[in-house]
């Protein structure tokens, strides 16, 4: 979208356009400025950058890169880092794959190259200790599973019951067995001291089981002078077991469907994805959902009918963000896998407007003062009454904007802010349009803005009424005031 005549350049839903928000991938694909610029305009909210690929020189060209981005066009456009946590991989096993049929039995131990056809091996030195007789071991994503049958020595014997090949430097996964490792590695804790320097935006934390994980990680980026948000991976088994500690936890959560689904049996990855959702929801916490959305689209110019619906029932449970991965990174069709993107999410939405769901109850989980969250509500049912053409809601931390974003009605809410950081924060949230330039601190000048902005992007007219959800010195650190204007 241009910049209007007034210097605006929101992105402003109508009819046609959608307020799930798009998570892409940054890579080979579209590191370019001007395909990042085309992907923003097209509709992507937020950049994720997967610290699993790249060097430092690249994660730095990115963000210099996408922050240029958001100034050309105008408005806010986040950045994601992703930390890779513990890669748990086979070593080296000689040469081309290993011919895995059922009931072969394999030696497994320690090492970075197997010694014979009969032997695989770990990079990851402490697996073998954490290992039990019973346990399940899993190679390739899933493809081969295994046993442990027995244990001695610092070696584990394993019986195939899942056949087919693996190959070097695969990933492991195990399933029912509890590891020593911790969330973070030296190289994530690395990371992290680099985007704090950065003013990343949000965090993505993998290998997440517990609250304590996320917790950690809020210590590191506190220290390091950083209020970027937490998005805490669910992709373990025992992250589910202790999901509403990590939702409460953390600040928004990603449902990584990849590896959970090697994880727990890939038949309940569904109702897994449903049930995350929903604790999301009463927490009042952004979810996105993630792995193979439109992964046909890689190569192909259309994406599978399955695809499609993939995404589409992602929206209607509630989902408040999808994210594309190698479509955008490695893909062949990076800007048409967006456009696709917003096609979907755009015809589940109209679903969503005549479904009409019932706001989630203002619970105290929702990290927020109660009187803040109790009359943001309010404020919507006001919209709603009124038939107001807008919502505005100013904040200083986004948390007003969050809870609004969980109502799920679709007047058009605009959040604004004195701290770009905190614009920058609200492009996760559904349905809201970080706006910048604002004077939050000054009722008439900020009616009169948007007022002004409302009348330029053809949002307002004469005779329509704007919802504004704003704070008094009366309850400190509350948001307890709505006002309602007419435009004249």
């Amino acid at each position: 979208m241009e910049r209007s005549p007034l210097g605006f350049a929101p992105r402003v839903p109508r009819d046609h356009q959608v307020r799930t928000k798009t998570v892409a991938t940054v890579g080979p694909a579209c590191e370019a400025s001007e395909m990042l610029e085309q992907l923003a305009r097209s509709g992507v909210d937020v950049f994720r950058i997967n610290m699993a690929h790249g060097g430092r020189a690249f994660h730095e060209t990115m963000v210099g890169r996408i922050r240029a981005v958001g100034e050309r066009i105008g408005r806010p456009i986040a950045i994601l880092i992703d930390l890779a946590g513990p890669k748990i991989r086979l070593g080296e096993l000689g040469e081309g794959p290993r011919l895995c049929a059922v009931g072969r039995e394999f030696s497994f131990t320690a090492g970075e190259r197997s010694s014979d056809a009969t032997e695989l091996v770990t990079t990851f030195t402490s697996l073998i200790d954490d290992l039990a007789v019973g346990n399940l071991v899993v190679f390739a994503d899933g493809a081969v599973a295994m046993e442990v049958i027995a244990k001695a020595g610092g070696r584990v014997a394993l019986r195939v019951v899942s056949g087919g090949e693996v190959r070097s430097r695969q990933g492991i996964n195990v399933p029912n067995a509890k590891l020593s490792v911790a969330a973070m590695t030296a190289e994530d804790e690395e990371n992290v001291t680099w985007a704090c320097s950065r003013e990343i935006d949000f965090v993505g934390l993998s290998f997440v089981r517990e609250s304590a994980d996320v917790l950690a990680l809020r210590d590191r980026l506190r220290a390091g002078g950083s209020n970027a948000m937490i998005i805490a991976k669910i992709e373990k088994r025992e992250s589910l077991v202790a999901l509403d500690e990590i939702v409460a936890a953390a600040d928004a959560v990603m449902v990584a469907r990849g590896d959970l689904g090697v994880e727990i049996d890939i038949a309940e990855t569904p109702a897994a994805q449903k049930r995350i959702i929903a604790a999301c929801r009463r927490h009042l916490k952004p979810v996105i959902v993630a792995t193979q959305m439109l992964d046909s689209m890689q190569s192909s110019i259309r994406p599978t009918r399955a695809e499609v619906t993939d995404v589409a029932n992602a929206i209607l449970d509630g989902a408040d963000a999808c994210m594309l991965s190698g479509e955008t990174a490695i893909g062949k069709y990076p800007l048409e896998t967006v456009g696709m993107m917003n096609r979907i999410m755009a015809a589940a939405e109209q679903m969503l407007r005549d479904t009409a769901p019932e706001p989630p109850p203002v619970a105290a989980l929702a990290g927020v003062h109660p009187i803040t969250a109790a009359v943001t509500y309010g404020a919507g049912r006001i919209a709603s009454q009124l038939s107001a053409s807008l919502v505005v809601v100013a904040t200083r931390s986004g948390n007003t904007a969050r809870v609004k974003s969980k109502q799920r009605d679709f007047i058009p809410t605009v959040g604004v802010s004195d701290s770009e950081a905190v614009l920058r924060r609200m492009c996760l949230f559904w349905g809201i349009i970080p706006l910048r330039g604002a004077p939050i601190n000054h009722g008439p000048q900020l009616r009169a803005f948007i007022e002004a902005w409302g009348i330029a992007e053809g949002v307002l007219r004469s005779g329509d009424r704007t919802v504004f959800v704003t704070g008094t010195d009366l309850v400190p650190t509350a948001h307890n005031l709505v006002a309602v204007h007419e435009t004249p």
